[in-house]
Formats: C-alpha cells, structure tokens, sequence
C-alpha cells in the first residue's frame, strides 16, 4: 500500500514553505498495520495563520490548532485533511476536555499528550524537501511494514511499532494519568482492542478498571458513540465481555450487567448475560448493521427481572436437577421498556429506539407449523410492519445462534418466511385492482349489494388473464358491458373466476413452498 498522491502533496507544500510536518494518528497505525485508513491526519510546527496561508482554499474553526486543508480528491478518505499544529495540554478538570491548550514546540511533545501508543507514532514523508529538514529518524520495523514505497522517517518515542508486532493497547506514559485526564478513554482502550484484535496491556487494564467510575463525567452522546463504534466492530462480543470485566458496563449499560452468571432453564446452556453477548456476536459475524446488532444484544435483557421458579403441581417452587426450572414470562414486554429507557439515556436517535424496543418486544414469535395459521401471520405481519419483518427473523436467528443451537434458519422458520410472503404478496385480492366497490356503484347507479362482488370477482378473473386490462378506464367499460348479464349469469361467472382465482394461489403458494425449501 503506497501513501496517496493527495497526502504527499500536502506534506510537500508544507516542507517547501519551511515547516516540518508529519502523519500521525490512527492514520498511521493503520498504514504500518497494512489496512486503508479511513482518513489522514498532519501534525505540524506551522501555526494555523501560517497553513492557511500555505493552502488559502481551507477550513478553520475551531480552537484545536487544527485546520481543514481541501486536496479535491474524488476519494472521500483523502478530500479533506486535517492539519494540527502540534500542542500540549493542560488539567482536564471534567474528565473530558483540556482546560487549556497551547502550542507544542516539537512532535515529540505532541505526542506525549496522545492515549495510546500505537496511536502516538509519527511518519515524515519527504523530508529533503525541507530546508534543515529533521531527516531519517527510525527505519520503519520490517516486522510491520511489507515495503515502503515513500521515503520516511518514524518516530516512535512510546514503543507503539513494538506494541503493534506484539498486539496489545498500551497507554501513553502513565495509564492512570491518561484515563484520569479523559476518562471517554476507558472506552476508546475497549474498542481499540476489538476493533484491532488486540489484548490491553496488564498495568493498562488494571488503570482501566480501578478509573472505570469516571465515565459518569462523560456526556452521554459520546459514550453512545464509543458504544457504536464498538458495537460495529467485528470483536463486538468480545468488547462487551471485557467492558464487563473491567468494571466499565455498569456504568453504561449496567441492565445488561443483571444476567451475569444468571443461569437459565433446560433449553438454554449460557447464562442470561452470556446469551446476550453471543447473540451480539452472530449479528457482528453476519454483518449486521447498528439497529440489529443493538436489537441482538437486548434482546433478553428483560429475563433477569421476569425470572422465577416454576411450580410443582402442589403449588411449591422447586429446583430441578443442576439447571433450575425457571420462567421468564413476558420478558420481551419488560425488555422493550428496559431497551427503551437504555436508549434514550443514552440519546440515541428516536426513530432508532423505537424499531428496536419493537424488535425485542416482538423476538418471541411463534413459528411452529402446527401452531401458525394464515391469519396468525397476518396479525403478526399487520403488527410489526412489512418493513420490519426481515429484520425481525435476523434477530431470532441471532437469539437461537445465542442459544447454542446449530442452524440459526430451521425448517419452521422457512416455513414460517413461506407463509408471510404468501399473505404480503395477495395476488389474487380483489385490492390489486383499480376500481373498488364504490366504483362499481357510482358507475351503474345502484345500491350496495351481491351484484357488486360478483362484478370484482370477475373482473379479477379477467386481469389475472390479461393483466394489461388492469387500468381503471378500461375496468369502468368493463363494469358496463358485465351490467348487460343477469343475475343469474353473473353468478355463474364468478363461481368460474373463483375457481381459477383458487387454481392460481395454489401455483404462487407452491412456488413460495419450493423458494424456502418446505412442504
């Protein structure tokens, strides 16, 4: 992977105007990783005045040093680049932001205020362009890098290149200073380690754990955003398990915190929290975007405030065998206000709380063939909304995979899928046509009664024939030209066009049954 044209570009106009500059970040991190960074990010001893002078067509406000320099690039990772001049920090009084900033003299400096290592490591492209440039700093490890095809220099002041080889989240200097001066980095150590596949280092995790009560000074929007980018990542299960154990879910979602080493019935093997989790880890395998990956991961969480035993049949509560014979009646009532309440603290977007307090509600549906009718479908299809209805089954998949069942999609839940894409399709309802019974009505001037339903019934007939037929100037000729018929004739007709009506669901329901692999 070669550094993009834009990006040197850049590190060149800032080196012929006299100034160092260097990529540092996550951008680096991922480069001597081999991945594509999402973005580039300079840090440089030019004053913000001074790289707008150098790039005029760019953006700045705000009061980080740091400067929005616009490259025209038609790749949205490399269109906008942001240049910071290099600063020092002072108190984080609330946990989150410095009281104070001001500009570092050199990049070391810069980053020694950064969280972790493998985030403080510093490239300079093109130095000789510089005049007094800082020239060649550290060879870039062979260990990490495949080749590098841009001449640079790496600096790496905290040991980051050797945390990478070694797969571990380190903290920068002291980890109970840096947690204590932002506290959001508690979190960021969680999804930096799911995200990268990456163990936190020992004395880094025992900072994490005994700092994990500051995350009540951060605001709740921002949690949310280091919970959703965790959340996507594909450890996201992984990342849950260690927020727990590190002390750090139950002050973000401590609900999920009560099915800790609570075991369930007979027909489950994990325990209520564990459940929860492996669901979360089918959706994040299945690349399942935020809402159902939520939606997986709370599903259940109502069990632990449902949960009692059952009882014998002379009334006593009794504990059977080395699992307990528990109930959770109606816990997917109770989980829809608990996801609800979990949500909306955390200020995630309305319309997002309430699909997914609808997919926890609605996890428990039946699907056995021999318990499912028709109309039973409907009402379950008329409930949650035809838009719903795959992302509802993506959650039971995830729910079952939780339970440690082999198949996520059974034949009762094909059989299920089969039967509701019968009723949503309806191709043979009168509603697919173009005119209704008032049409019919106002057309011949008479009153409500059999004559109309044997007037659509027929004409139902003759579209499913020609289905060109189905526009409502042409059904209206056709209303008057059926008019000229007898009752009795009429009647005749519609038996017909029922018959066929029949004839013709039977081949669609036969062609569902044969698309979901069921009888």
């Amino acid at each position: 992977m070669e550094i993009p044209k834009e990006i040197e570009s850049v590190s060149k106009k800032i080196a012929e105007a006299g100034f160092e500059s260097y990529l540092v970040g996550g951008c680096v991190r991922d480069y001597l990783l081999d991945k594509k960074p999402k973005d580039w990010d300079f840090t440089t001893n030019a004053k913000p005045e001074e790289i707008l002078k150098i790039f005029p067509d760019s953006v700045y406000e705000n009061q980080f040093g740091t400067v929005g320099v616009k490259t025209r690039s038609e790749n949205s990772a490399t269109a906008l680049v942001e240049v910071t001049t290099f600063r020092k920090e002072g108190k984080y009084t609330d946990k989150r932001h410095p009281d104070e900033i001001t500009f570092a003299k050199t990049v070391e400096e810069d980053l020694s205020r950064r969280d972790f290592t493998v985030n403080a490591i510093a490239i300079e492209l093109t130095s000789d362009h510089r005049q007094g440039g800082a020239g060649k700093r550290q060879a870039t490890s062979n260990k990490t890098r495949a080749h590098v095809a841009t001449p640079m220099s790496l600096i790496d002041p905290f040991g980051g290149q050797k945390d990478l080889e070694k797969k571990i989240i380190r903290a920068v200097g002291n980890a109970d200073e840096r947690f204590k001066e932002d506290a959001l980095r508690l979190m960021r150590a969680v999804r930096f380690s799911a995200q990268l596949g990456f163990e936190i280092e020992k004395d880094t995790a025992s900072a994490a754990e005994k700092n994990a009560g500051l995350l009540e000074f951060i605001a709740k929007e921002r949690i949310a955003e280091e919970l959703s980018k965790l959340l996507m990542t594909e450890n996201a299960a992984d990342g849950i398990r260690r927020m727990s154990k590190l002390g750090l879910l139950k002050y973000v979602v401590p609900e999920l915190e009560e099915g800790v080493e609570m075991e369930q019935n007979k027909h489950h093997i994990y325990t209520v929290f564990e459940h929860n989790v492996r669901a979360l880890d089918y959706a994040a395998q299945q690349n399942f975007p935020l809402e159902l990956r939520i939606a997986s991961l709370l599903h259940d969480v109502g069990k632990p405030r449902t949960r009692v035993f059952k009882s014998d049949s002379r009334g006593a509560k009794t504990y059977r065998g080395k699992k307990g014979d528990w109930t959770f009646y109606q816990h997917q009532y109770a989980g829809e206000k608990m996801a609800v309440e979990i949500l909306d603290r955390l200020k995630f977007p309305k319309k997002m709380i309430e699909e997914i307090a609808l997919l926890v509600r609605e996890h428990m549906f039946v699907y056995d063939p021999e318990l499912v009718t028709e109309k039973g479908v409907r009402r379950l299809v008329n409930r949650v909304g035809p838009e719903n209805i795959d992302n509802l089954f993506s959650v039971r998949e995830a729910d079952r995979i939780g339970s440690g069942v082999a198949k996520a999609v059974p034949y009762r839940l094909r059989h299920l899928k089969a039967m509701i894409e019968k009723v949503k399709k309806d191709p043979i309802s009168v509603k697919m046509l173009k005119v209704n019974g008032n049409d019919v009505i106002k057309e011949l001037k008479i009153e409500p009664g059999p004559k109309v339903g044997q007037i659509l019934s027929i004409l139902l007939e003759e579209t499913l024939d020609n289905p060109k037929l189905n526009e409502k100037e042409k059904l209206i000729k056709k209303i008057h030209e059926l008019n000229k018929f007898s009752e009795k004739e009429l009647q005749k007709m519609m038996a017909a066009a029922k018959k066929k009506a029949a004839n013709v669901q039977k081949r669609i329901d036969e062609e569902v049954m044969k698309k979901y692999f069921v009888k």
